[in-house]
C-alpha cells in the first residue's frame, strides 16, 4: 500500500519543509514539455546526493514511487508522474574540465549551454548537441541519451561517457571513476552484478539477436534501454554505467557525468538550400550522407515548418517567398582551417549541382548571419506548435530510418498522414543526415474523431517504422509515448532482456514506473494536455521550458511557464461546477496572489528565450492593473500631481532607516516582513541624497538634458560603498572632463520615467504627456539629447518617447560621447559586470562589456547566468526573497572569483548585488570617472 502521508509527514521533517503538499505546486511543478498532463501527489525540492538517498529510503519504506525532473525539456513524458516528483535546486551545477580539456566532469543540473561556453574558450564543446541544449540540463540528457543537429550516433552520450556517478534505488553511491567506489560496489552487488552478466551471457548465445542490435545502433535509436551495453562492453562496471545512459530515470538516480570532450572547429560555414518537394529534398540528403568527413549537419524542415516560421520576427528576411510544398535543408560544415573548410563547401556544392534548388541557394560563412538561421531550425518544435488550433494538444514523434530508406519513409509517413486526417497540418523536420525525422500533428482530442485518428496514427506509426527496421524514439526518449510499442520494434527475446534490465535494478517498481517498460498498452494516449484558452499571446505557450533559465523567481515560485499553465488551470476549473472543482480554484487563486503576481519580477527576460516571444510578465502586469484599488489609483494620481513632494518622504525615510539600520534591526525588519509585509533594510541601504541639481554651464559647445532618475535623485550611496558622491555628481564631472554642459530639466524635482505608474495606465499616460512639455523645454524643442541614469528607467522613457526625443541611457552616452573625448588610464585589477535586466532587453550589454574593458585590463568577469538580478524596484524591500533567491548563484560565482569590486547600472539593482557579493557594486559612471582625466 502507498502510504503518501507518512512520506510527507517524514520528509518535511528531513527536509526542511521542502515537500510540498498543495495542489497549486504539484499542479505547476508538475508541468512538463510533453504532452502529457500528471499531477504528482507530493513535490521534492532536493540539494545534495544525501538527500536524495534519504528520499530512496523514503520510498521504500512507504512504497511510494520516485520520478526525477531536471529542467523538464523531455517530450515523450518520462518526466510525469503522478507519484513524488524530485526537482532539484541550483546545488547540482557544478562542473570542472580536466587539465588537457578532453573531458568536463558535469553536474546533473548543468544547462547543456553552459557547458558548452566553458568548453569554447578551449575550442572545445560536449557531444550531445540537442535542440534544447539553451534548457536542457545535463541529468537529461545523459538520462535520455540525447544526441542532436550535429553529433549523430557517434558523440551522442553514451559514445562520449567517460564516467559517471549514480545513486541505486537502495541508496548505494556507484562512482565508475573512483576505484574505491569500483571495489566496494563489486563487493555489495555482486549478485546484480551476476545478473547484468548473465544478461550478456544470453546475448552473446544468440547470434541473431546479436545482429540486431548490431544493426538498430547503426543509427539513432532511444527506444527501450541501452542494451548495446550488454554486447559493446564485457566489464560489469562499464555494462551497468553505460545502462543509465539513455535509462529516463527509472534505473536509479544520475548525479552527475564525465564526458569526453569533442572538437569545436574554429571556422563553420552554412547553406541553405530549397526544393521543390520532400521527397526530391530526401534523395539529396541521401548524397549528401556520403560526405559525412564533410557535413555535420543537415537539417530539413518541410513546407508547414517553413510557413510556421515565417510569421515571427525577422524570419521574412531570411527565408524567400516559399510555394506550397517547398522544403528547405540546413547544412553545417567545419574545419579548423580556413582554406580547408573552403575546400568541403565546394565538395558538397559541386555533389548537388546536379539537383536544381526551386530558390538561390544560400552560403555562408558569417556566423553571425547563420546563427540567425540555426535560431528557426531550434526553435521549430515551440514555433510550429503554437500555430496550432485553439484547443489542440501538441504531439510530437521522433523516428529514424537508414538513409537509404529515408525517402520512401518519408512517403510512408505522409500517406499515413492522409489516411488519419493530418495530411494539412502535420509538419516533418528533423536531422535528415541521420535519417532522424520530427513531425508534429495538433489533433483536438476532445473530438473523439480526432482522438482516434491518433491513436491509430501512433500505432500504424509504430508498425511502418518497426517494418523497415528502424527506431520508433530515435533521440526523445520511450518516456510513455513508445512504452507499448517497444516489444513491437525490439521483438519479444530483445523486449525480454529490457524487462529484465528494470526488474534487476528496481525489483519492487518504484523508480519513474510506466517509463520504457509499462503493462499499460493504452498510456501512450492517457492524460493527454487539453489546455484551457486564457487569451492573447499565452495561448501561443506549449510550455516547452526555454524560458526558465531567465527567470528569477525559477524555484523559488514559479517559472514562467508554470504561471501560464496556472492560469490555464485556473480557467479550467472555473468552467466546472463540482464542489471539488470549485475548492481547488479557491486554492489556486489565493495562492497566485503571491505565485502568480508577487513574486513575478516583471522584468521580461523570459521574452527574450521564448521562441515565440511570449512576455509572461504581463501576466502579472495584467493582475496589478486588474487589482488595483481606487485608493492606489488616487495615491498615484497625487504622486504624480506632487511628485517632489513625494520624493521628500522617500528621502525622509531613508534618512530614519539609516539611523535604526543596524545588524539587529535588519533581522526584525525581515520578520516584519514576513507578518505584515513592512519593507526590510539592507545592509547596503543608500543614504539619502542631498546633492543640489543645477545647471552646469561651462561655456562649451555642447550640452545634453540630464533627466537624472527619481530613484537616484533620492539615493547617494551606502556608506559601504567604494565611492560615497552621489551619481549626478559624477555625470558632471565626467561632462566637464569630456567638455560638454550639463542641463537639468527646470522641473528635476517633479519628473518620473513613469514606471512607477504601470499599475495606472490613465497616470501613467498623464506623466508621459507631462515629460514630453517639460523634455520640449529642456531641450530646446529636440536641440539637445536626453541622457538619464537608470537602467530600468532609460528603458521606460526610451519605449515611451523615442519617437520624440533623442534619449540614451547613461551607459550608452559614456561610451558613444563621453568615452572618446578622455584621456583614459586603465586600472589592472579584475572587475565584476552586471547589465542590468532592461538594459540587456536595449541591447547594451555589448556597451557595458566596451565600456569596462576601456577602464581596466584586468579580467572582465561576468555571471551569465542572472539575467535578471530580481530586485525588481521596491520588490527588493517588500519581497526579499526573490532577490535573495534570484542571486544565489550569482552570490556563489563571485565568492569563488577574485574579484572585490563591480560594476552595473541599475542603483536598485546594486543594492542586492552588494548584498550578495558582500563587495561594492556601482554605477560604471563610478569606474570611468575614476580612470580618466580631460584630454590636452
Amino acid at each position: 500500500m502507498q502510504d503518501y502521508k507518512g512520506f510527507y509527514k517524514a520528509a518535511f521533517k528531513l527536509f526542511d519543509g521542502r515537500v510540498y503538499k498543495d495542489y497549486l505546486r504539484r499542479f505547476c511543478y508538475g508541468v512538463e514539455a510533453s504532452c502529457y498532463s500528471y499531477v504528482p501527489k507530493l513535490v521534492l525540492m532536493l540539494k545534495s546526493e544525501s538527500e536524495i538517498i534519504k528520499a530512496f529510503e523514503l520510498s521504500r519504506k512507504f512504497n511510494t514511487p520516485l520520478c526525477f525532473r531536471g529542467a523538464g525539456t523531455s517530450l515523450s513524458g518520462q518526466s510525469s508522474c503522478d507519484t513524488v516528483l524530485v526537482c532539484l535546486d541550483f546545488c547540482w551545477d557544478h562542473m570542472k574540465v580536466n587539465s588537457d580539456a578532453s573531458s568536463i566532469t558535469l553536474g546533473c543540473g548543468v544547462i547543456g549551454e553552459n557547458a558548452n561556453k566553458a568548453l569554447k574558450p578551449l575550442g572545445k564543446k560536449i557531444g550531445p548537441d540537442p535542440a534544447t541544449i539553451a534548457a536542457a540540463q545535463i541529468g537529461g540528457i545523459v538520462n535520455n541519451n540525447s544526441s542532436g543537429m550535429c553529433c549523430g550516433v557517434k558523440q551522442n552520450s553514451y559514445n562520449t561517457l567517460k564516467s559517471i556517478r549514480v545513486i541505486l534505488g537502495d541508496g548505494t553511491i556507484l562512482d565508475s571513476s573512483d576505484a574505491l567506489s569500483i571495489a566496494s560496489f563489486k563487493i555489495s552487488h555482486k549478485e546484480l552484478i551476476d545478473k547484468v552478466l548473465n544478461l550478456r551471457s544470453q546475448i552473446i548465445a544468440d547470434p541473431e539477436l546479436c545482429e540486431l542490435i548490431k544493426r538498430k545502433y547503426k543509427i539513432k535509436n532511444t527506444t527501450g534501454y541501452s542494451i548495446n551495453a550488454l554486447l559493446d562492453y564485457s566489464d560489469p562496471i562499464d555494462i551497468i554505467t553505460h545502462l543509465f545512459i539513455g535509462s529516463e530515470g527509472t534505473l536509479g538516480f544520475v548525479s552527475s557525468v564525465e564526458l569526453e570532450c569533442v572538437d569545436d572547429e574554429k571556422y563553420k560555414a552554412c547553406a541553405l538550400l530549397f526544393y521543390d518537394d520532400i521527397l526530391k529534398a530526401a534523395k539529396v540528403v541521401e548524397i549528401l550522407a556520403k560526405f559525412e568527413d564533410e557535413i555535420s549537419s543537415a537539417e530539413i524542415m518541410d513546407y508547414g515548418s517553413l510557413k510556421a516560421a515565417s510569421k515571427f520576427k525577422g524570419v521574412d528576411q531570411i527565408l524567400p517567398d516559399i510555394n506550397e510544398g517547398e522544403v528547405c535543408i540546413l547544412i553545417q560544415s567545419q574545419n579548423n582551417n580556413e582554406e580547408i573548410l573552403k575546400e568541403q563547401v565546394d565538395k558538397i556544392k559541386n555533389a548537388i549541382k546536379d539537383y536544381p534548388t526551386s530558390h538561390k541557394a544560400k552560403f555562408s560563412f558569417d556566423e553571425s548571419e547563420f546563427a540567425n538561421w540555426w535560431k528557426i531550425r531550434k526553435g521549430i518544435f515551440p514555433i510550429a506548435a503554437s500555430a496550432k488550433r485553439p484547443g489542440s494538444s501538441v504531439i510530437t514523434e521522433d523516428i529514424c530510418f537508414e538513409i537509404k530508406d529515408l525517402g520512401e519513409g518519408i512517403k510512408k509517413l505522409q500517406e499515413l498522414f492522409d489516411k488519419h486526417g493530418f495530411k494539412d497540418s502535420a509538419i516533418i523536420f528533423g536531422h535528415a543526415l541521420a535519417g532522424n525525422l520530427h513531425f508534429i500533428i495538433t489533433p483536438n482530442l476532445s473530438q473523439n474523431v480526432e482522438f482516434q485518428n491518433f491513436s491509430n496514427l501512433v500505432k500504424d506509426m509504430s508498425i511502418m517504422v518497426s517494418n523497415f527496421g528502424g527506431s520508433i524514439k530515435a533521440e526523445h526518449g520511450t518516456g510513455r509515448m513508445v512504452a507499448p510499442f517497444v516489444e513491437l520494434e525490439w521483438g519479444a527475446k530483445a523486449y525480454a532482456i529490457n524487462k529484465k534490465i528494470k526488474e534487476i535494478f528496481d525489483p519492487h517498481t518504484l523508480i519513474n514506473p510506466d517509463v520504457i517498460i509499462s503493462d499499460d498498452k493504452d498510456i501512450f494516449k492517457k492524460n493527454i494536455k487539453q489546455s484551457a484558452l486564457i487569451g492573447n499571446e499565452f495561448d501561443e505557450c506549449v510550455e516547452c521550458g526555454f524560458c526558465e533559465k531567465n527567470c528569477p523567481s525559477n524555484k523559488l515560485t514559479l517559472s514562467p511557464r508554470q504561471r501560464i499553465a496556472l492560469k490555464r488551470e485556473m480557467q479550467r476549473l472555473g468552467s466546472l461546477n463540482d464542489k471539488a472543482s470549485k475548492k481547488l480554484l479557491k486554492e489556486l487563486k489565493d495562492g497566485a496572489k503571491y505565485f502568480l503576481n508577487e513574486s513575478c519580477a516583471a522584468c521580461s527576460m523570459c521574452e527574450e528565450l521564448c521562441p515565440v516571444g511570449i512576455n509572461t510578465a504581463n501576466l502579472a502586469l495584467n493582475e496589478r492593473k486588474a487589482n488595483a484599488s481606487d485608493f492606489s489609483k488616487k495615491t498615484a494620481e497625487l504622486a504624480k500631481a506632487n511628485f517632489s513632494l513625494a520624493l521628500n518622504g522617500a528621502k525622509f525615510a531613508l534618512s530614519a532607516a539609516n539611523l535604526l539600520n543596524s545588524n539587529s534591526i535588519r533581522k526584525l525588519s525581515f520578520k516584519a516582513n514576513l507578518a505584515i509585509k513592512t519593507p526590510v533594510l539592507k545592509e547596503y541601504l543608500p543614504r539619502k541624497n542631498s546633492y543640489k541639481l543645477r545647471d552646469k554651464n561651462y561655456g562649451f559647445d555642447e550640452s545634453v538634458v540630464y533627466f537624472s532618475s527619481c530613484l537616484n535623485r533620492a539615493f547617494a550611496p551606502n556608506k559601504n560603498l567604494n565611492d560615497k558622491r552621489p551619481i549626478q555628481e559624477v555625470f558632471e564631472s565626467l561632462c566637464k572632463k569630456a567638455k560638454i554642459n550639463v542641463i537639468y530639466p527646470e522641473q528635476i524635482d517633479d519628473i518620473c520615467c513613469g514606471k512607477i505608474f504601470t499599475n495606472y495606465p490613465d497616470t501613467k499616460e498623464l506623466n508621459r504627456a507631462k515629460n514630453i512639455d517639460i523634455l520640449k523645454e529642456a531641450t530646446d524643442d529636440g536641440k539637445y539629447p536626453v541622457v538619464i541614469d537608470h537602467g530600468a528607467c532609460s528603458y521606460e522613457l526610451i519605449k515611451s518617447l523615442k519617437d520624440r526625443f533623442e534619449i540614451y541611457d547613461l551607459s550608452e552616452y559614456l561610451l558613444k560621447f563621453i568615452s572618446t573625448r578622455l584621456s583614459i588610464v586603465p586600472i589592472n585589477d579584475a572587475i565584476g559586470l552586471y547589465t542590468m535586466c532592461a538594459s540587456k532587453k536595449l541591447g547594451l550589454e555589448d556597451t557595458m562589456m566596451s565600456l569596462a574593458k576601456l577602464c581596466t585590463k584586468g579580467q572582465v568577469i561576468v555571471h551569465s547566468d542572472t539575467a535578471c538580478c530580481g530586485f525588481a524596484g521596491y520588490k527588493g524591500f517588500f519581497t526579499p526573497q526573490l532577490n535573495i533567491h534570484a542571486t544565489t548563484k550569482f552570490k556563489r560565482f563571485y565568492k569563488n572569483s577574485a574579484i572585490n569590486i563591480g560594476f552595473s547600472n541599475s542603483s536598485t539593482c546594486e543594492i542586492g548585488l552588494s548584498e550578495a557579493s558582500s563587495f561594492s557594486w556601482q554605477h560604471i559612471a563610478y569606474l570611468l570617472d575614476s580612470v580618466s582625466i580631460s584630454q590636452k
